[in-house]
C-alpha cells in the first residue's frame, strides 16, 4: 500500500508509480494500432481493408473518411492530418487506425490491409530542400552590429561548416493513450502528453465536438524531453476517434521500435559561419546560417529554430552578428521538440567555430571564450540587457574551484607520456533565456483546496514527467501554508480542473504554475488570517501560518490548523482558490527582432575531460566538473538530479547516438540494438556545484529553472574529444561533423575524414 505523501522520487524508485499501461481499463476496451506509410513519400491511391476485416477479432479500419471534423492536428499550421488523404509526406505517416480486441490482432490487422500507393520523390536533404525553395516560413534573422565595416577591424577570421545530427527522446514510456467515450458524446482521455490543452483541442477539432466535451487527464509521464509536447496529441486523438466511432474504449500503446520509427525526433542542422577575432582576443564578427531539417509539416519547427537565434551567441558579447534561420521541408518525419529547444544547436554551431579560429590563430580556445564572456549591461543580439549576469562569476568559480590550471598540468603530463592515448579538456560556458518565445504562451493556473481534516490537494497545469516539478509545487504551497509537505497532494493534470495550459516545457513549468499555486494559497493564507486575527484579538498583519497553526510569535496564542479550517467552514469561508499567474514584463517585436522574450537567463560553466584510444578510435568523457547558476535552489536534490541527466543526455547527442535512414526516409536506427545512447559504463563523473549567493528576485521563490539549460554543457565532451584527437595528430585539420561516434573518430584519424 503506497504512504500518503510519498512523493515520486520514492514511487519511482520502488516500482511502485503507475503510467498509463498501467491503469485498469473498462472490460470492453478495444486495441488500436495506426498503419504506418512504408515510405517517404508517395500518393495514396487506394485503402482495401477487406483482408484486415476478416481476421477474428478485427472491429475496424479507420481511415481519413471516417473523421467527422476537421482531418487536422498540426500546432504552429494546419498542414498535418490526422490521417493521410491522398498523399504520404514520411514513412511512418498514419495512413489508417485498425482496431481490435487485442493489440496483437490489431497489429496483424495493419499488416492485412491492401495499400495500393504511388512512389513519389523523396527529398531528405535540408539544402537542397532550401535550393528548391521548400521552406516552412521566410528565412529569418538576428542582426546587430555593422558586419561590413567588422570584418575589416578583425585581425583574424574563418569560415566553415557544421553538421549535427538529430536526437531519439527516448523516454521510457512510449507513446500511449486510452479513451473511454461517454454517454453525453463526449470523451474522457487519458494520455502520456507535455500538453494537455493541444490533445484536447485536436480531439475536439476531429471529432466535431466542443472542448468541454472532451477531458484530458495526465497522471505522471515515463518521460518526455519534448517528444510528447505535441506528437503525443496524434495518437491520443487516434484513440479518441475509434472510441467515439465504436462506443467502447480503446487503448493505443506503441512498442518501442514502432515509436522511434513514427515520431519525430531533435532536429538536424547544417550551418555555414564565419567568424572573426579583434586585437583584444574577443569575437568581434560573426555570421552564421542556419539550415534546420524540419521534416514533413511545420509541427514545432519555426519556435524551435527562434530559439537556435535566441542563442546564436551563447554566453558572449559579440558586437557584430548576424544569425540567419531557414526551415527546410523535407520528406522525413516532423522534426520536433526536445530539451533545449534549439538552443542547443545553435550554441554548438558557435562553439565549433571559437575552436577553429582558435586553431588558426594559435591560441586557446578558453583564452577567446574568457575575453568574450558577457558582463552586466550588455546586450543580447535581440537587443534585451543581460542583467544579474553570472556568466563570469561561474567561469571564475569553475576555473578556480576545480583547479583548471593544475588540471590541464596533469592532462599535458598524461599526453607527454602515452604515445597512442590522448587527453583533451576544455572549458564552456553557457546561458540559456527561460521563457516560451512565444509570449502568450507565459501564463499558468492552479487551484487549491484545503480540507476540513488539515489536509491540502492542488492542481495545476504542470506534466510531471520525472522533472520533479510536483515536489517543487508541493514546497510552494507548503512553505505559504505553514504545512509539512506530506499534508499536501499534487493531483493529476485535467483539463476540468486547470483550462486552456501551455505544454509543460520550455524549462519554464514550475516557475508558470508554481506562481500561481503561491498566489492562490496566499489568498487563502490571507483569508484564514483575517478570521484568526479575530479569534485572537490580534492584528491580521502581526500573524502568520507556521508549524501547521497560526501565530503570532513562539510564546503567544494560537490556533491549531484543523481547528481554524473548521472555523473558517462554520462561517461559511471559502476554503478553495483559484490562480492565475502570466510572467510580467515580456514582449518581442517579430518585425525588428528586438524585445525582452525572457524573464531572466541561467549561466553556467563546465569543465570535461575526455581520454582518446588512438589506435582503435573510441574514447571516453572521464569527468565533467560544472557550477551552475540555479537561483536559490527550491529542490537541490531535484536540481541536481536535472543537471547530471542533462549533461548525459547532452553527451550522448554529440557522440553515441546517431539517427540514421535510409534513402526513403525508413528510420534504420529504431531499436535499442541500434541507436546507442550512453549506458553506466559510459556515464562520467558528474561534479556539480551550484553558484552560491545568486537569488533570482523573477525567479520561483528566487530559483532559477534547470530543466534545459545543462544539457549544453554535453557540447563540452564534444569538444574534449576533438582536443584529444589534436593532441594524438597535431598537424591534422579534422572537419567533423556531430555526433562523433567512434567510427568517425577512427576514419578522421586514419581514413582520410568523413
Amino acid at each position: 500500500m503506497t504512504k500518503p505523501g510519498l512523493d515520486a522520487a520514492h514511487l519511482h524508485v520502488t516500482g511502485q508509480s503507475r503510467f498509463l499501461d498501467d491503469l485498469p481499463h473498462p472490460p470492453d476496451t478495444l486495441h488500436a494500432a495506426p498503419l504506418p506509410a512504408p515510405f517517404a513519400h508517395g500518393r495514396l491511391l487506394a485503402i482495401d481493408p477487406t483482408p484486415a476485416m476478416r481476421l477474428p477479432g478485427v472491429r475496424a479500419v479507420m481511415t481519413a473518411a471516417d473523421i467527422p471534423g476537421e482531418n487536422r492536428i498540426g500546432v504552429q499550421a494546419d498542414d498535418e492530418p490526422l490521417l493521410a488523404e491522398t498523399e504520404f509526406r514520411y514513412a511512418g505517416e498514419t495512413l489508417a487506425l485498425v482496431v481490435a480486441d487485442d493489440p496483437e490482432t490489431a497489429r496483424a490487422g495493419t499488416v492485412a490491409v491492401r495499400l495500393d500507393l504511388e512512389p513519389l520523390p523523396a527529398e531528405l536533404d535540408p539544402l537542397t530542400a532550401k535550393a528548391a525553395g521548400a521552406l516552412f516560413q521566410p528565412p529569418r534573422s538576428f542582426v546587430c552590429g555593422d558586419l561590413g565595416q567588422a570584418w575589416g577591424e578583425c585581425v583574424a577570421s574563418v569560415a566553415g561548416r557544421v553538421l549535427v545530427g538529430g536526437q531519439e527522446h527516448l523516454y521510457l514510456e512510449t507513446q500511449a493513450a486510452l479513451a473511454i467515450p461517454r454517454d453525453d458524446g463526449g470523451v474522457l482521455l487519458h494520455t502520456a502528453t507535455q500538453s494537455p490543452s493541444a490533445a484536447q483541442s485536436a480531439t475536439a477539432r476531429v471529432l466535431g465536438l466542443q472542448m468541454h466535451q472532451v477531458e484530458v487527464d495526465v497522471l505522471r509521464l515515463g518521460g518526455g524531453f519534448g517528444g510528447k509536447e505535441s506528437q503525443a496529441t496524434r495518437f491520443a486523438v487516434l484513440a479518441a476517434l475509434a472510441a467515439r466511432r465504436l462506443g467502447r474504449p480503446v487503448k493505443l500503446v506503441l512498442r518501442r521500435d514502432e515509436d522511434m520509427a513514427q515520431t519525430g525526433k531533435r532536429h538536424p542542422y547544417c550551418a555555414d559561419y564565419r567568424i572573426g577575432l579583434n586585437r583584444d582576443g574577443r569575437i568581434h564578427a560573426y555570421a552564421v546560417d542556419f539550415y534546420q531539417n524540419a521534416g514533413a509539416y511545420t509541427d514545432l519547427s519555426p519556435a524551435v529554430l527562434a530559439r537556435t537565434l535566441f542563442h546564436a551567441s551563447n554566453a558572449y558579447a559579440i558586437p557584430h552578428l548576424r544569425a540567419t534561420a531557414w526551415c527546410c521541408r523535407t520528406h522525413l518525419p516532423p522534426f520536433t521538440a526536445m530539451r533545449g529547444f534549439g538552443a542547443p544547436q545553435g550554441v554548438f554551431v558557435l562553439e565549433c567555430a571559437i575552436d577553429r579560429l582558435a586553431r588558426q590563430c594559435s591560441i586557446p580556445a578558453e583564452t577567446i571564450r574568457a575575453r568574450s564572456l558577457l558582463a552586466e549591461g550588455d546586450r543580447f543580439p535581440f537587443g534585451m540587457q543581460a542583467e544579474r549576469c553570472r556568466a563570469r562569476p561561474c567561469w571564475e568559480r569553475a576555473r578556480e574551484g576545480y583547479d583548471l590550471v593544475g588540471w590541464r598540468q596533469e592532462v599535458d603530463a598524461f599526453n607527454a607520456a602515452h604515445r597512442l592515448e590522448k587527453k583533451g579538456l576544455v572549458c564552456l560556458p553557457i546561458a540559456f533565456g527561460i521563457s516560451f518565445t512565444h509570449i502568450l504562451l507565459n501564463q499558468g493556473e492552479a487551484l487549491v483546496h484545503l480540507y476540513r481534516d488539515g489536509s491540502v490537494g492542488l492542481s495545476a497545469g504542470a506534466v510531471e514527467m520525472g522533472q520533479g516539478v510536483n515536489r517543487k509545487l508541493q514546497r510552494v504551497a507548503a512553505r505559504n501554508l505553514g504545512l509539512p509537505e506530506e499534508l499536501i497532494r499534487v493531483e493529476s493534470t485535467n483539463t476540468t480542473r486547470t483550462a486552456n495550459l501551455s505544454a509543460s516545457a520550455a524549462s519554464v513549468t514550475a516557475d508558470l504554475h508554481g506562481h500561481a499555486v503561491r498566489i492562490a494559497c496566499e489568498t487563502l493564507r490571507e483569508r484564514l488570517l483575517v478570521l484568526a486575527a479575530e479569534l485572537l484579538d490580534e492584528p491580521p498583519d502581526a500573524l502568520r501560518l507556521a508549524g501547521g497553526a497560526a501565530l503570532a510569535g513562539e510564546a503567544s496564542p494560537r490556533i491549531p490548523w484543523v481547528e481554524l479550517l473548521a472555523a473558517a467552514y462554520e462561517r461559511r469561508i471559502g476554503l478553495s482558490a483559484q490562480a492565475h499567474y502570466a510572467i510580467p514584463g515580456l514582449f518581442f517585436d517579430t518585425e525588428r527582432e528586438r524585445g525582452h522574450p525572457f524573464a531572466y537567463h541561467v549561466y553556467g560553466a563546465a569543465i570535461c575531460e575526455a581520454t582518446l584510444d588512438g589506435l582503435r578510435g573510441t574514447y571516453h568523457i572521464d569527468r565533467v566538473a560544472v557550477v551552475h547558476d540555479v537561483g536559490r535552489s527550491l529542490a537541490p536534490e531535484v536540481d541536481r538530479g536535472q543537471v547530471e541527466g542533462g549533461i548525459l543526455q547532452g553527451i550522448g547527442w554529440l557522440t553515441s547516438e546517431e539517427l540514421r535512414f535510409d534513402d526513403q526516409g525508413r528510420l534504420l536506427t529504431r531499436s535499442m540494438a541500434t541507436y546507442k545512447p550512453p549506458d553506466i559504463h559510459a556515464a562520467p563523473e558528474i561534479l556539480v556545484e551550484f553558484l552560491e549567493d545568486a537569488p533570482e528576485p523573477a525567479g520561483l521563490l528566487e530559483a532559477k529553472a534547470v530543466g534545459e539549460p545543462p544539457f549544453l554543457y554535453g557540447i563540452a565532451a564534444w569538444l574534449a574529444v576533438v582536443e584529444a584527437m589534436r593532441a594524438l595528430q597535431p598537424d591534422r585539420d579534422f572537419q567533423l561533423a556531430a555526433p562523433l561516434t567512434p567510427e568517425r573518430v577512427l576514419m578522421a584519424l586514419y581514413g582520410g575524414g568523413e
